[in-house]
C-alpha cells in the first residue's frame, strides 16, 4: 500500500465513477438490519444500497448471521454484492473493542458461539429491565422482545420500548439518561477476549477488522492486535473526524494492514450515518478480496 491520503483515494474513485456512471464506485462495509438492532429488514437494506448506487455492502449484524440469506438473495436480484459479516463485542486490555468479521465463508463454524452470545444478550436486557423497574419505570421484558422481533436483543430495543411506553421523549434520551455507559441502568456485557474473537472469525474464513476504534487505535495497540491476528482497521466511520481518518489511514499504511470503512447504518435517512455516506473506496474491498483469495490458495 503506497503512502497517500484518503481524500486522494476517494477522489480517484469519484473520477472513475464519473467516466462510468453505470459502475458504482463505493461500498459500505458496516451495515445493520432487523436481524440485530437495525430498523429495516435485510432485503429492504439491500434495496436501499441499490438506490444509493453502492457496489457492495457488508451485513454486520451484532452476534448473528441470520440476515445474510435474505440479503444475499436480494443482492443477487439487484446486482449489489453482499459481503457476509458479523459484529462482535470484545475486550482488549481494559477497553471494550468492537470487531467486525468480514468475508465470513463458513457460518456454521461460528453459529453455536453466536447463539451463546445472543442468549447472553437476553440476560443482559433482563438485568437492565429490572434496574429500570427499580427506578420506577414499568417497562417489561415482553415489550423489549417485541421491539427485537426475533433479532439479537440489544440496548436499542430497550430504548425503543422505553420510547413506545412514553418513559423517554426521544430514542437518544434513553441512552443519555438511563442505559448508556455510566448511567443507572447500564450493564456491561460478559467479557469476551479479542484474541478469541479473532480466532473465531478466522475459523469462519473471515477477516478480523477493528470497528470504529477512534483515538484508541495507536500504532502500538494496532501492532499488539496484529500479533494476535488482526487483519484490518475501520478507517472511515461517522465517528471519525477527518484528522483521525487520515491518521488511521497512515497507521494502516505503515503497518501493512487492511483499511476498511462503513456507515454503521441502522436505518437513518440523513446525517453522518446515512447509508453510503462514508464513500468507502471499492479498491479497499478489492484489497480485502485479495487477502481472502491468497489464504484460500494457501490451504
Amino acid at each position: 500500500m503506497t503512502a497517500t491520503s484518503v481524500s486522494v483515494v476517494v477522489q480517484q474513485e469519484q473520477h472513475q465513477a464519473g467516466h462510468s456512471a453505470a459502475t458504482p464506485a463505493f461500498v459500505d462495509l458496516q451495515v445493520h438490519t432487523t436481524a440485530s438492532d437495525g430498523a429495516l429488514a435485510p432485503a429492504v437494506v439491500v434495496q436501499a444500497a441499490h438506490d444509493a448506487q453502492l457496489a457492495a455492502i457488508s451485513i454486520t449484524d451484532h452476534d448473528t448471521v441470520d440476515g445474510l440469506d435474505e440479503a444475499t438473495a436480494a443482492g443477487a436480484a439487484l446486482g449489489v454484492r453482499i459481503v457476509p459479516g458479523v459484529e462482535l463485542s470484545t475486550h482488549f486490555e481494559n477497553e471494550e473493542l468492537h470487531l467486525l468479521g468480514l468475508h465470513i465463508a463458513n457460518r456454521d463454524a461460528i453459529r453455536s458461539a453466536l447463539q451463546e452470545f445472543q442468549a447472553q444478550r437476553v440476560v443482559r436486557a433482563e438485568r437492565i429491565v429490572a434496574v429500570l423497574n427499580a427506578h420506577g419505570i414499568p417497562i417489561t421484558m415482553e415489550s423489549v422482545l417485541r421491539e427485537a422481533a426475533g433479532g439479537a436483543v440489544g440496548r436499542p430495543h430497550v430504548a425503543r420500548a422505553m420510547l413506545a411506553g412514553g418513559w423517554v421523549r426521544e430514542f437518544r434520551e434513553a441512552f443519555d439518561k438511563w442505559i448508556g455507559f455510566g448511567r443507572p441502568a447500564y450493564m456491561a456485557k460478559d467479557r469476551f477476549e479479542v484474541v478469541d474473537a479473532i480466532a473465531l472469525v478466522h475459523r469462519a474464513g473471515g477477516l478480523a477488522v477493528w470497528a470504529h476504534p477512534g483515538e484508541l487505535a495507536t500504532i502500538p495497540r494496532i501492532r499488539k492486535l496484529v500479533d494476535v491476528g488482526l487483519d484490518g482497521v475501520e478507517v472511515l466511520h461517522p465517528s471519525h473526524p477527518p484528522y483521525l481518518v487520515q491518521r488511521l489511514f497512515d497507521h494502516v499504511t505503515q503497518l501493512g494492514v487492511l483499511p476498511s470503512g462503513g456507515s454503521d447504518w441502522h436505518g437513518t435517512t440523513d446525517g453522518p450515518r446515512k447509508l453510503g455516506g462514508q464513500q468507502v473506496p471499492k479498491s479497499w474491498l478489492a484489497m480485502q478480496d485479495a487477502v481472502v483469495a491468497s489464504r484460500l490458495a494457501a490451504v
